[in-house]
């Protein structure tokens, strides 16, 4: 005996909108997606300065131009914040690509420019220029690598939380080098500048900018090569995929961990190096210029792809530049710099969501009832 069974009508609702990661976007859509980012963001930049001053449009875009090109003076000093800026980028890379997320960055270029600091200090009289530039060299290269090393170990060996760590080492090397300026200082300002710090300043060559440019374009070449084609970047690749997985084949997790925020903690005191023997001759507790945290930006962005990061430097550069020279030209207030490089680097950040994801508008769809089925 057959029963029948009614069956209801469901009605599926659809969102108007949802989103699916894409598989792989060619790099000609991605990199049009970017520009078209980057003239929004100058567009809505331009839009609330004319709101705001009341001036034409196309004399606001000049303005961000001449703020990073308009003299050679602004040309080099474009150039060299690029360069220092790319730097830590690559010193951070480094430990990214292994899933080490070291926001540390900030203190492990002040950590190496105190030691710099230190030694033209200390000793500067004592010996001779070369020798002197050395001995700075190796100790900010040793400082930064055993800052680098002490959020490692205890992450290697006791589980820390790298982040966290890595973040409050920043606020011990700035109280370091308050010490240092309290102590170094006989007059009480707390400022170590060209009048105290007298030797061991780095040769001049072409320009004062251009030897730190030179070491900073080296060093691109030397990290896309180790990270791409070395024993070292391939097992670093490896324990970012999976520690489990490198475990198994035989790489020593702990091992690589500490090596490379050696290497990441060094290449960051090497910038504080450059900054301080090379450009700035002084030291202040804001050296780094809050690099550490805008290179993670820089780093993210080009993919952990060094030669892009050259690209996205200079971009970043450029448009804070040219944030710079608006709010000076049009005779704002100096945070208004900083809005405007905020939504600029809103928009930059913002469509790398349409790089990695789509959006679909489902259409009105007629409702079909499910088929009905007897049921013995």
């Amino acid at each position: 005996m057959k029963n029948d069974v009614k069956v209801k009508e469901k009605k599926t609702h659809e969102p108007l909108i949802h989103i699916t990661k894409r598989a792989a976007l060619p790099l000609s859509q991605a990199i049009l997606i970017r520009v078209v980012a980057i003239l929004a963001s100058l567009l809505f930049c331009g839009v609330i300065t004319i709101f705001v001053t009341g001036d034409n449009p196309f004399s606001v875009y000049a303005t961000i131009f001449d703020g990073a090109f308009g003299t050679s003076v602004r040309i080099w000093r474009t150039l060299l914040e690029t360069a220092m800026l790319l730097a830590v980028a690559l010193a951070l890379t480094t430990a990214f690509k292994m899933r080490f997320w070291n926001i540390g960055g900030e203190g492990q270029i002040l950590i190496g420019a105190l030691a710099t600091a230190v030694c033209m200090f200390y000793i500067g009289n004592s010996v001779p220029r070369w020798a002197l530039i050395l001995i700075m060299l190796v100790t900010a290269l040793i400082a930064g690598a055993v800052w680098g090393l002490l959020p490692a170990f205890f992450k290697a060996h006791f589980g820390t939380n790298e982040t966290l760590f890595t973040l409050m080492m920043n606020y011990v090397s700035i109280q370091l080098v308050r010490f240092f300026l309290n102590v170094a200082d006989k007059s009480g300002q707390s400022t170590i500048g060209p009048t105290e710090l007298t030797h061991g300043w780095l040769p001049e060559i072409i320009h004062p900018y251009f030897l730190s440019i030179l070491v900073v374009a080296v060093l691109t070449v030397v990290i896309y090569i180790y990270l791409k084609y070395t024993k070292h970047g391939y097992e670093i690749s490896v324990v970012g995929e999976s520690e489990n997985t490198a475990r198994y084949i035989g790489i020593n997790v702990k091992k690589v961990m500490l090596r490379t925020m050696a290497i990441s903690g060094a290449i960051c005191a090497l910038v504080g190096f450059l900054l301080v023997g090379g450009t700035h001759h002084g030291i202040t507790t804001s050296t780094a210029d809050s690099r550490g945290f805008t290179a993670i930006m820089v780093s993210w962005l080009a993919h952990f792809n060094p030669f892009m990061m050259v690209l996205t430097s200079a971009l970043i550069i450029f448009m804070a530049h040219g944030a710079e020279e608006v709010s000076s030209v049009f005779g704002l207030n100096a945070s208004f710099a900083d809005i405007l490089t905020g939504i600029i680097l809103f928009f930059i950040i913002g469509c790398e969501f349409f790089v990695n994801y789509q959006l679909h508008v489902n259409r009105k769809k007629k409702n079909l009832a499910d088929e009905a089925k007897e049921v013995a």
